[in-house]
This record gives structure tokens, C-alpha cells and sequence, in this order.
């Protein structure tokens, strides 16, 4: 609306407000307020502050992914360790921040020189020469959204490992994650290190964030074994206590995820940043909507009976799938890429079961194998149309940066991991006792049960 329109309508409000209130005002003196203020307004200023916002409120909702996974990994579990799940997400929080604070955001986005890291120090929060102008970002909330990528990365083992981890070798285990381990692959590509001068692209995680999570949290399981009871003669399933709480963290997790995703694009101001978030947002609605179509049906044939945790899985296989390429692909790209991964979560599940490997929420099929396939599927998907020069010019971008970014970021973080959990095990503090374990980890770790037992 024109200033000449607008400007006498706000007059006229501020003046009727302030007779509102039995003050007298002079029309003339609030309209020249009202012109000073428009005047010194700036276009820049507000863009700043809009951009700001914008990924001040996509960091919330990633933060809020946090309840997501607690909600749905202690639906898929046994009752008697609610606490236990629930603790651990808490601190992967809370440890998170603090480490990614002190070390971890220094090592992924301080320029040293280096292609492998940056260096590890604390966030300067100093504004002394902050540009104010649209799509530029404080360090501040560049941190917030940051921190809680690194702190959803870590999270995602807490599944793989339920029911028998010891909960200190667990905050050993996100310490080290989320202050070092995610920190450096993150890099690579992120802070400009040696796979993104390959040209690997990656737009909001598939690899950098759920694979690293999905690979660590397959380290874990082998390392580990599975739970007592778990493939023996008589019992091979272990379903959770309640499936009402999967189906709300899953859904939990899809509202997250338009922070995840839509908040990549790091700034929403100018034409070209809103139809991109919009594209993003859509592409990864209907990614996850293919994902549990495709896992229901493939799981309905191989089961014979329409499975809920399957459908519920193929949901965030799509939104896995999707992540690394949402504002890359056309609509139809982003229905066949989360189609495809909701059948790859079934045969993911399916393998885990076959070689005895136990992952009691399938972290691994979901958050490392449709992350290394997001990975593949940008190179295969990927459209010019969007891309651009991040898609170096072809419909089917860079596949040999695709392919190798994803396998060595996925075998770093398992590689690390199975390390870090296999001298864990070797000094005695990685499992609980086999009596622990019956009891539960609530009472066993914590002193206590969710549910007053």
C-alpha cells in the first residue's frame, strides 16, 4: 500500500486512540510522528529483524524435535525404562548446547585455512560489526540454530541403545558426539571444508546430521548386543507400551521438521528466499505423506497386516530422505525420493532383524540408511531448475561428490563410534548387569518409574 494511502489512516487510529483515552491530540502533530518514523525506517533495518526472526523460530521448532524423540522412542519401549529415555534426551539437550557452545561450533564454522576443521574455542557472541541488512544473520541466532542440529544428532542414538545402556557412558558418548565427532564431518561440508570444495551438497542434513546419527547409533547396537529376550526361542519382538506416544512424537517430529528444513534456507525476506522456503516446505510434506504410504503397503504384503510403527517410521524416512535435498527437486522428485525411502525403512528394519541386530526404534533404517540414500538421491533427483550452480549446471548435479560425500561421512561417524563404544565396553561401563536390565533402568539407574510401579 502506498505511503500516501496508509500514512493518514494510521493517523487517524492514533488520534482516535488518544481521544479514547481523554487526551487531546492535534491530527497534524501525531501525522508528522507517524512521517518522522516511516522516514527513518529502514528497509535494511527491517529485513535484519524479519531474516532474525525467521531463524530465531526455525530454531524452536528443531529444539522442539527434542520432545519428538522422547516421546517416541519411550512409546516404542518398555515401560520400565521411561525415565532412562527421557533422561537422556533432556541432557542430550542440555550437554549439547553447552558443548557445542564451548567447542563445537568453533571447530565446524571458524575459518582456519584448514579442509578438515576449524578451531576449537568458545562463540563469540561480539555485534560491533554486525551488517544490518536482509539475509544477514547474527552470530547469535546462527548458534541457537546450530546448536540444536547438534544436539538432534545425538539424540538419535538414544533409540538404538535403550533398555541397557549405562547412563554415564551415554554422556560420555554426547560429549564426545556433539563437541568433536559431529563438529568435524559437519565441516566438510558446512564450513566449507574439503567435500564441499567437491561439490557434495547436502541442504539441511540427510548426511551431516541423521546419518552421522544413524551410524553412531548402529556402532552402538553391535557393540552392545541386543536386549535379553530379544531374538531367543520364544520371543522376538518386544513391542513398546505405548504406540499413542510414538504416533504424537512422530508427529512432533514432522512439525519440527519445518524448522529443520524450511529454516536451511537461513532467510525468508525477498522473493527468491519465500518461494524457496515454500518449495522446501512443501517437497517435505510430501515426502513424508509417500513415506508412510510405501512403508505401510511394502510392510502389509511382508506382514499381512497394516503395521502402525511402520507407518509411522515411513513418515520420518521421508523426512529423512528429503533433507538433504528439499530445495532441489521438483514436487514429483520429492514424492518418489520419500516413496523409495519408505520401503528402504522396511528392509532396513527387516535386515537389522535378520543379522540379529538390535535397534529397538530402527534408528539405523531410519536416520542412516534413508540419510545415505538422501545423500544418493540429491545427485539423482536434483534440477537445475532449483539448483542452479549448486547443482553445477546438470539435472543430475554431482554424483561422484554425492556418493562419496555420503559414504564417508556415514563410515567416519560409525568408524569413530564403534571405537569410542568398544573402550567403553572394554573398561567395564558401557551395559548395565543382567539384573539391572530386568528391573528396568528406571529404578535400576535413576531410583524411580514414570509411572509410580
Amino acid at each position: 500500500m502506498k505511503k500516501t494511502i496508509w500514512l493518514p489512516i494510521l493517523g487517524v487510529i492514533l488520534m482516535l486512540s488518544g481521544m479514547a483515552y481523554g487526551q487531546e491530540a492535534d491530527v497534524m502533530e501525531v501525522m508528522d510522528e507517524v512521517v518522522e518514523v516511516v522516514e527513518v525506517t529502514d528497509a535494511d533495518v527491517l529485513g535484519f529483524a524479519i531474516d532474525n526472526m525467521f531463524l530465531l523460530l526455525a530454531s524452536i521448532l528443531v529444539i522442539f524435535m527434542q520432545a519428538g524423540f522422547a516421546i517416541l522412542e519411550s512409546g516404542l519401549n518398555h515401560s520400565k525404562n521411561t525415565v532412562n529415555i527421557l533422561m537422556k534426551n533432556v541432557m542430550d539437550f542440555a550437554v549439547g548446547v553447552l558443548l557445542y557452545f564451548l567447542i563445537g561450533y568453533g571447530i565446524m564454522y571458524t575459518d582456519v585455512g584448514s579442509e578438515f576443521m576449524g578451531k576449537a574455542a568458545p562463540v563469540s557472541f561480539d555485534a560491533a560489526d554486525q551488517t544490518i541488512a536482509a539475509g544477514e544473520l547474527t552470530t547469535m541466532v546462527d548458534f541457537l540454530f546450530q546448536a540444536a542440529f547438534a544436539a538432534t544428532a545425538a539424540t538419535i542414538v538414544s533409540g538404538a541403545v535403550a533398555g541397557r545402556l549405562k547412563f554415564a557412558a551415554y554422556i560420555i558418548y554426547t560429549v564426545i558426539l556433539t563437541g568433536v565427532i559431529y563438529p568435524i564431518s559437519g565441516y566438510w561440508k558446512w564450513g566449507g571444508g574439503w567435500l564441499d570444495d567437491m561439490g557434495f551438497y547436502d541442504f539441511a542434513g540427510s548426511i551431516v546430521v541423521h546419518a552421522v546419527g544413524g551410524f553412531a547409533g548402529l556402532a552402538a547396537a553391535i557393540v552392545l548386543g541386543p536386549r535379553i529376550g530379544r531374538f531367543g526361542k520364544d520371543k522376538t519382538a518386544m513391542p513398546g507400551h505405548n504406540l499413542t506416544f510414538a504416533a504424537l512424537g512422530v508427529f512432533i517430529l514432522l512439525v519440527g521438521w519445518f524448522g529443520f528444513n524450511p529454516g536451511s534456507q537461513l532467510a525468508i525476506v525477498g522473493a527468491d528466499n519465500t518461494m524457496a522456503v515454500m518449495l522446501i516446505a512443501v517437497n517435505t510434506t510430501l515426502a513424508a505423506a509417500a513415506g508412510a504410504v510405501f512403508a505401510l503397503i511394502l510392510s502389509w504384503i511382508l506382514d499381512k497386516k497394516p503395521d502402525l510403527t511402520m507407518a509411522l517410521n515411513g513418515i520420518l524416512a521421508g523426512l529423512v530422505g528429503i533433507t538433504a535435498n528439499c530445495d532441489g527437486v521438483t514436487n514429483w522428485g520429492a514424492i518418489a525420493i520419500g516413496a523409495i525411502a519408505g520401503l528402504l525403512v522396511v528392509a532396513g528394519i527387516k535386515l537389522l532383524e535378520a543379522v540379529k541386530i538390535d535397534d529397538p526404534v530402527g534408528a539405523w533404517p531410519v536416520h542412516g540408511l534413508c540419510g545415505l540414500w538422501g545423500g544418493i538421491a540429491t545427485g539423482i533427483f536434483g534440477d537445475s531448475e532449483y539448483w542452479g550452480e549448486a547443482a553445477n549446471g546438470s539435472m543430475y548435479g554431482n554424483m561422484t561428490a554425492q556418493i562419496t560425500g555420503s559414504l564417508v561421512i556415514a563410515a567416519y561417524a560409525f568408524v569413530t563410534m564403534f571405537i569410542l563404544f568398544t573402550i567403553l565396553k572394554a573398561i567395564g561401563i558401557l551395559r548395565v548387569s543382567e539384573e539391572d536390565e530386568m528391573v528396568g533402568l528406571d529404578l535400576s539407574e535413576h531410583g524411580h518409574s514414570a509411572y509410580g510401579e
